[in-house]
């Protein structure tokens, strides 16, 4: 008889190999065909919300492993949330406006921006974006990220806009707008204005020189021969310079060098000589920098003067003390000219070239221009020094190329009126990581001004009217509503295809003047402001969401960005931020901890994860990660989530495999009717759901990862499950015992099914259709049931823990035995166990120590006997190994001297033949 066919194996259909490239499309589209997201939707109705708002995406190009993390977080959350019982939907959205469309038109030879109209480039802008909308959310949706992507809110809808514009409104009806001159970011290669989040810092390698301005009235307190010098890295700002500064409360010399008089601050003269080349230097005089103030100096090679002005950001950490000064081209220098009214010169046009008020360079490109400058200054007598030096220095985060400091005429949006409003928020948001709040409040506690005001075509128009007799502005709710009205329906084009005389209410006419025609702006509004209104245009317009949300969740670099702009917004108008929670996660690198870069070819593709390893790798990889750091990826890394992820398949298809024979509504257990071993194995699976819950309300997706791979691999697999085997292979089916060890693993199978899922969802939807008697056709339409307290023993508990380290010291001993060819399988070993007294108490509370340690005997010495010569010696317990006695159960393959003794089924131990009498 083959006896092998009267084992209980495992039986499932569930396939062992997960095929994820293949079936997760086929999960998808299956998805999509039953509608899970309205399924989930209707199923919450009514219950409380939670809302977490998608950051807008920039709807150009294929999505990045940035992206992939970002979607799957979020992913996660939303999933959480709704199996906690909360209505959870979740709207993505697109960013569509702005500078980076606009060159991928100029740049693909469809369109001469110069050769064409603002409405006809537009209407080429918005089919690309639209365009990539529609790649970017198959992607998305690839990463089997849930949401409503019928109905995403997108910025260039006509709905949204109008919804922008109202937002603006209101900003300029509480006084918050304004337009003035002030040195903003300016980017030559994009002719426009930047906000301060379109910043980056790259190295630069730039100019470093020392001037000499000559003294035209020193006030009594310099000579009329002596010069104050200055230190820059910006040659090309002289032209624009008015003034020097200095600090009060500094102490300056005048020393004599090289035959010349100078003044420099006196903390930084020894650094100054050395740099200079000064050999010998003489203390003349020494004065408090508020003795120098109104000290008039001569321009170098203008014949105008150079004021010294006396103020606080004047440092020691570098040059001469003694600050170049151009208003133009600097805040701080601005902010002194304006104490001192000196006035402002920014003689560069908005490509960078310089103007008629720099004569002499006139047509020259700024950064070009420096050579011709420091020739100058060294033709004149007055460069004391040229060097080079390599620093950070701002760089337009599209172009990646150098941005200036210029003043130009901008609209801004003032915050000075709520900053303090803004600062009691951000006290109540939840910040995870914790340091987000500081982040931020430093950001709002120092940030000037947001300049909103862009020189493009492609975005949403700063809805103001100029008159054309006066030039005076014209805003106010009635253009504001009629501007928005015409928008919510014909979009922002309108601005462009109708004439001032239709986008204004009948009948207007300038305040001032009283005269009735208007031109139009011809700015647009930073993309910032665009993506900052959509508390207002998405949370507050649908009927599925609500403001403020609960969550806001993107990365590290939108404190400046998004988290920024949305505050400033959504405090202006109501009040309150628009986030309860903000949750930011870190950047991803390579497996060496390198930015990801094409050219060194360590770029991790998600679209190719998908395609190799399935969408659920990478999601396991992104919970396995602590985000809230810079994380890491590369092949390497992923081949471990994969190995990973293999383990968790194959435990829950031993759990699946062995339900054969098991009614989910008849075989189930009290507490007090289990075994200590199958009550220990329930009691660690309410630990498990009690930790990875607590774990997913943290947000610390890490330890779900940690916490399932160890009970699945080590709680599961190496212990339970393992000792487990023989009860469930070679028991009688119906056997009570068996069906206990079924019933935990059943609700085990269950609850990990629904723990996984948020991270897992594909393959959580796969394992739930093999399992007997769920209700729901879909793991994402359960709630997950409160952790069963009742369960819980610590006394049990301890008890355990101490047997389980006994067990490890008696399978070191084991594997000893088998590198010392005493036995082979560990069930071949008689095992004779010589414990301490407490140890010994605990296990002779256990009548199946066998099972325990998977061997076919064991012997418990007392306490008092001599450890034999040859034991292995292991904390407190000696154990030496034998071969059992008796004969090999053909069917179990236990050793024992009963095998032999049935005459039906001589190869047989008493327990196999009596199921195998049974199945007859």
């Amino acid at each position: 008889m083959d006896y092998g066919k009267t084992l209980n194996l495992l039986q499932t259909d569930f396939p062992m190999r997960g095929n994820l490239p293949q079936a997760e499309p086929n999960m998808q589209k299956h998805w999509a065909e039953t509608n899970i997201y309205e399924q989930v939707k209707n199923k919450r109705k009514g219950k409380p919300k939670f809302i977490l708002h998608d950051g807008p995406p920039y709807a150009n190009g294929d999505i990045h492993i940035g992206h992939a993390l970002n979607k799957v977080l979020k992913d996660i959350v939303v999933r959480f949330k709704s199996l906690q019982g909360f209505d959870a939907p979740f709207v993505p959205g697109w960013d569509t406006h702005g500078l980076p469309i606009e060159q991928a038109i100029a740049n693909s030879g469809r369109a001469d921006r110069k050769k064409m109209s603002a409405l006809d480039f537009r209407k080429l802008c918005a089919e690309y974006a639209l365009e990539w909308v529609e790649k970017q959310k198959g992607q998305f949706q690839r990463l089997a990220v849930r949401g409503d992507w019928d109905s995403p809110y997108i910025t260039l809808n006509p709905k949204y806009e109008a919804q922008q514009i109202r937002l603006f409104g209101e900003m300029v009806n509480k006084g918050y707008i304004y337009k003035g001159l002030k040195p903003v970011y300016w980017s030559p290669s994009s002719e426009s204005a930047l906000a301060e989040a379109e910043i980056e810092y790259r190295e630069k390698t730039s100019p470093s020189i020392y001037v000499a301005f000559e003294v035209r009235d020193g006030k009594g307190k310099l000579p009329a021969d002596a010069a104050v010098v200055i230190w820059t890295t910006t040659p090309w700002t002289l032209p624009a310079n008015l003034g020097i500064s200095v600090h009060p409360d500094f102490d300056y010399v005048l020393v004599e060098a090289d035959g010349r008089k100078f003044v420099v601050a006196e903390g930084l003269l020894e650094s100054v000589a050395k740099e200079v080349g000064w050999e010998e230097t003489k203390i003349i005089d020494r004065m408090k920098g508020t003795a120098l103030e109104y000290v008039l100096c001569k321009h170098p090679f203008y014949d105008r003067d150079s004021l010294v002005m006396t103020g606080e950001h004047v440092t020691l950490e570098a040059g001469t003390g003694c600050v170049h000064t151009a208003p133009g081209h600097g805040e701080e220098d601005f902010a002194i000219g304006q104490k001192y009214n000196i006035g402002v010169l920014s003689p560069i046009d908005d490509q960078g070239h310089f103007t008629s008020e720099a004569p002499g360079f006139e047509g020259q490109f700024y950064d070009s221009a420096n050579k011709a400058i420091t020739e100058k200054l060294k033709q004149s007598g007055h460069l004391l020094h040229l060097g080079f030096i390599k620093h950070q220095y701002a760089h337009d985060w599209r172009t990646k190329k150098p941005v200036i400091f210029r003043a130009t005429e901008q609209w801004f949006a003032s915050i000075d009126a709520f900053r303090e409003a803004m600062l009691e928020e951000i006290k109540n948001v939840e910040w995870t990581p914790n340091w987000g709040e500081i982040r931020l409040h430093n950001m709002i506690a120092d940030r000037g001004d947001w300049c909103i005001s862009r020189q493009r075509v492609w975005g949403v128009p700063i809805p103001i009217f100029y008159c054309r007799q006066c030039n005076e502005p014209l805003v106010n709710e009635s253009t504001i509503g009629h501007v928005a009205a015409m928008f919510e329906t014909e979009g922002s084009n309108a601005w462009f295809s109708r004439s001032e005389a239709e986008l204004l209410p009948t009948g207007t006419a300038c305040g001032k003047c009283g005269h009735g025609e208007f031109r139009k702006e011809t700015d647009i509004m930073d993309v910032w402001f665009d993506s900052g209104s959509s508390h207002m245009a998405v949370l507050d317009t649908r009927e599925d969401l609500r403001s403020p949300a609960d969550m806001y969740l993107e990365g590290s670099d939108q404190y400046r960005g998004w988290f920024n702009s949305s505050l400033i917004t959504s405090v202006a108008v109501k009040g309150h931020a628009p986030y309860k929670a903000v949750l930011s996660h870190g950047f991803t690198l390579d497996g060496e901890g390198r930015k990801m870069s094409k050219s060194l070819g360590n770029v991790v593709d998600p679209l190719k994860v998908c395609n190799t390893l399935g969408a659920d790798i990478l999601r396991l990889w992104v919970s396995s990660v602590d985000y809230q750091q810079d994380v890491r990826l590369s092949d390497g890394i992923l081949q471990q989530t994969a190995e990973v992820y293999r383990k968790i398949r194959n435990t829950l298809r031993f759990f699946l495999g062995n339900l054969s024979g098991f009614d989910p509504k008849n075989d189930r257990f009290a507490p007090e009717q289990l075994s200590e071993l199958d009550r220990y194995a329930l009691i660690r699976l309410e630990r498990l759901k009690d930790r990875v819950l607590k774990a997913y309300e943290r947000y610390e997706f890490h330890t779900v990862y940690q916490a399932v791979h160890h009970f699945l691999a080590v709680e599961m697999s190496a212990f339970y499950l393992d000792i487990m085997k023989d009860r469930l292979y070679a028991d009688a089916t119906r056997d009570p015992l068996r069906k206990q060890t079924q019933y935990v693993m059943y609700e085990s199978l269950v609850t990990i099914t629904q723990l996984i899922s948020p991270v897992l969802p594909h393959t959580a939807d796969e394992v739930w259709k093999y399992i007997p008697g769920v209700e729901e056709p879909s793991v994402q339409l359960t709630v997950y049931s409160p952790v069963n307290e009742k369960v819980f023993d610590e006394k049990l508990e301890k008890k355990w823990e101490k047997l389980i380290d006994v067990r490890d010291e008696v399978l070191k001993a084991l594997e000893e035995a088998r590198k010392g060819k005493i036995i082979g399988n560990s069930l071949s070993a008689h095992v004779h166990l010589y414990p301490s007294v407490e140890t010994a108490e605990l296990l002779r509370q256990f009548d199946d120590l066998p099972k325990l340690f998977i061997v076919s005997d064991v012997t418990v010495h007392d306490s008092n006997d001599e450890t034999p010569e040859g034991a292995t010696v292991l904390k407190g317990l000696a154990v030496r190994v034998d071969v059992a006695d008796g004969e090999k159960c053909e069917r179990c393959w236990i050793v024992t001297p009963e095998t032999g003794t049935n005459e039906k089924h001589p190869t047989l131990c008493n327990r196999c033949a009596e199921v195998v009498e049974q199945l007859s």
